[in-house]
């Protein structure tokens, strides 16, 4: 039993170990300074953009597609993006991010359904924000941490990857694209 034991002990470290320092809960912003082209807020997330994504179970299979008509708007370092989600089951969602973007790069993002203030970095090519969002209650009224990361492409279209997790264990994941919609 103690043979067990101490090997269900080490997978766990193994394992928590493998989280911190390996894949996609391992990345820092720093990681992508100087990275072209430069991620602005400001910039890249202002105007009509065309949001198309899916999101993956806890097993890796598709649960959901999605496609939201987003606006963005910016007064000096603050911005608002309203999200209109639809979803491939038919139903609707209207969402808006609250943005503060400090003079280093530091994000400060606020939601109707965000727990806590989330927060987060723009540095070089990439964005990471990570929040606690609370669930509707249809969907069990669960908080989950995410993290999203957002990275910018040479042609302006923004990848977002997103991890959900309950108490440390990933129970969703989201990959989207975000691009301006043509005037």
């Amino acid at each position: 039993m103690t043979e067990i034991l101490l090997t269900l002990g080490a997978l766990a470290v193994l394992t928590l170990v493998a989280r911190n320092f390996l894949g996609f809960t391992a990345q820092r912003p720093a990681h992508y300074a100087g990275q072209q082209p430069q991620f602005d807020l400001r910039r890249h997330l202002d105007g009509p953009l065309l949001c198309e994504g899916v999101i993956y179970g806890p097993l890796g299979r598709v649960n959901s597609r999605f496609v939201a008509d987003m606006q963005g708007r910016w007064e000096g370092n603050r911005g608002v993006l309203d999200e209109h989600f639809r979803y491939s089951s038919g139903e609707t969602q209207i969402r808006q991010w609250r943005l503060t973007l400090a003079n280093d790069g530091e994000v400060r993002a606020e939601a109707d359904d965000l727990a806590d203030p989330g927060r987060g970095r723009q540095e070089g090519a990439a964005l990471q924000l990570c929040y606690r969002i609370r669930l509707p209650e249809k969907a069990g009224g669960w908080v989950l941490d995410v993290t999203d990361w957002m990275y910018l492409t040479e042609n302006g279209t923004i990848i977002n990857r997103s991890q959900f997790r309950k108490f440390g264990i990933k129970v969703a994941e989201l990959v989207a694209t975000m691009r301006r919609v043509p005037a």
